[in-house]
This record gives C-alpha cells, structure tokens and sequence, in this order.
C-alpha cells in the first residue's frame, strides 16, 4: 500500500474552496475522477436547499486530510482528481437540467474519467445512470436511502421528480434487476403498495428493520454477492442516516442509520467493479452546525478510496 501523504497548500479556514482543493478544471480531460456539483433541488417534495449542497460538500471537504486509515490509502495522491465545476442546471425545467447533465457527464466520461456526482436531488440519478449504463451497459446499484424513490408518480402527470428516478431507470433498462440493492428504506409510506412497487420492478429492499435485525457482517456479504464482477453505481441519499446524525436534508426520516455504518457500509465495497457515485438530498439550510455535509465529503472521501484502491490493484488503472 502506498504510504504518499497529502498535504493541503492551505488551512481550512483559508483560500477558495474547490473540492479537497483539487484543481479546478470544468473541461473534460483525461483525468482519474472529476467532482461534478449539480445545484438542483426544484423537484423536492418537501424542503427545499439542495442547490446549496455542492458547494457546502466542497467547503467540508478542506477537512479531509487525504489519508484514509481504515482502507490504507491516500486517494489524493494515487488519484489524479479534479473539481469540474456545477452543471449549469435551469431551475424550472427538469427535463432541461437532466440533458444538461447527460451532456457534461458523458463528456466526462467519453475523456476516460471516473464521476462522482455532488446533488442536488435525487432526480439526478436518472441522467447519471444513463450515461454510465451508455459505457457499461446495466448497473448494478447499490441504493442508500430512506424512501425506495420507485414511485410512478409524485404529481399527476409529471414522471420525474426525485421520488421517481429508479422506477424510469428501471423502464429504460439501465439497472441490472439482479444486483439492485436498496438499503436503509424505512419510515411511514401512503401505503402497503409503495413497497411492494419497489419489489415488484426487482429492488432487493433491505429495510432499517432487517438490518438492525441481521450483523452486519451478514448484510455486508449479500451486498458483495449480488453486485459481483458487475459495474457497480452507488446512489447515496443522505436521508438514508438517521437525522440525529444527518439532519440537513430535505425528507428526514427518523431511524436510519448512524455514520459510522455508513462509513462501514461503502468501506465494504472494497475491490468490487465502481464506475460512479453521486451524493444527493443535503440541505445545508437546515443544518446550522454543517454535520450532514461534513459526513458527505467523507464519503465521497470514502469513495474516492475506494477508486484509488482499484487502481492500485489494476496494472491497467481505473
């Protein structure tokens, strides 16, 4: 394992905030892993202020050191990663801001980069899955959250919201219907069918309660054998923690789990085939003290780890 340090060029109360102060570079190029922020948050439900969660993510992140004890490695260095700046989104049209997101994200990729994806709301999934099953064909996913996000529906008439994205990504055939995980759903629902939808379209659901009920251990190698040697998108809403830990967000719902299982839980994915990440639902407006995107740039922290990780066990690179 490389032992290479990162040393930040600045404290972190100092200089402008880039991710980790990783250079900023908003034209694709040949890089290991772009940070993208996609500011948008006009399909939410309930509370608004996701569009702010890119750049407070970037403002936490000049906390992360750069060397990830748990997973021995130093991503900063054995990466090279860039800030690729935010999507320019258009607050009153989704579908305008899914084909923005399409475009600058295939860029990204057609450059040969690896994407993790700063929302946002979860909407944004649905453009971000496309373009990576357009590179590796049907995902598997691996899908934190508290609600299963596979309604029909939110508003009559209207099919994407961010309570729909994995319902169209299932219809359009970009989710593996094998390797489907969602994990941490809990929390009141309009009723027995918004589970059984989720089931129905082939999401292996692993609700809180069948988590606190099994070790994790055990949930930790389901998760490994479903996803095998399969290109593996990990969507991470952070309304999948429980507020006491993650209270910024726009859908709290009580129950969830802590931050270290969750930590625990994307550490696990160690050696498996990740081709993308996105963090969505952090709403800073409701998180005075900043806990929830302090926890969301050490997971994309955690994430870059596990890249930088593939890539030390790859001969050929990411």
């Amino acid at each position: 394992m490389s032992l290479m340090t990162y040393t930040p060029p600045l404290p972190p109360f100092a200089g402008i905030c880039t991710f980790a102060r990783m250079p900023f570079q908003p034209t694709p190029s040949a890089v290991d892993v772009a940070i993208l922020g996609v500011p948008y948050d006009s399909s939410t439900s309930y509370r608004s202020g996701t569009r702010l969660g890119p750049r407070a993510l970037r403002e936490q992140s000049l906390l992360l050191w750069g060397y990830n004890n748990a997973l021995q490695i130093s991503p900063f260095t054995a990466l090279t990663v860039v800030d690729a700046g935010d999507v320019s989104v258009v607050p009153v049209d989704i579908l305008a801001t899914h084909r923005a997101i399409e475009s600058t994200a295939e860029s990204w990729l057609n450059a040969g980069a690896k994407l993790i994806t700063l929302g946002g709301d979860h909407s944004i999934a649905l453009p971000l899955l496309r373009r990576h099953a357009a590179v590796y064909g049907p995902l598997a996913v691996l899908h934190f959250d508290a609600h299963p996000d596979t309604w029909d529906s939110e508003y009559p008439g209207q099919k994407y919201s961010h309570g729909t994205p994995f319902i169209r990504a299932m219809e359009e055939g970009l989710i593996d219907r094998e390797a489907y995980i969602q994990l941490g759903i809990r929390g009141p629902t309009s009723g027995p069918q918004d589970y059984v939808d989720a089931l129905h379209l082939g999401a292996r659901m692993i609700t809180m309660d069948e988590f606190r009920q099994r070790a994790m251990a055990d949930v930790i190698a389901e998760i490994r054998q479903r996803i095998g040697t399969r290109p593996l998108y990990v969507t991470f809403d952070i309304d999948g923690v429980d507020p006491a830990f993650a209270p910024g967000t726009g859908t709290p719902e009580v129950g969830g789990f802590t931050s270290y299982e969750v930590l625990q839980l994307v550490r696990c994915l160690v050696g498996l085939n990740c081709v993308g990440f996105d963090l969505v639902e952090v709403s800073p407006p409701f998180d005075p003290t900043a806990i929830t995107s302090i926890l969301g740039a050490n997971l994309v922290f955690e994430f870059l780890s596990l890249l930088a990780r593939s890539r030390q066990s790859s001969p050929a690179g990411l």
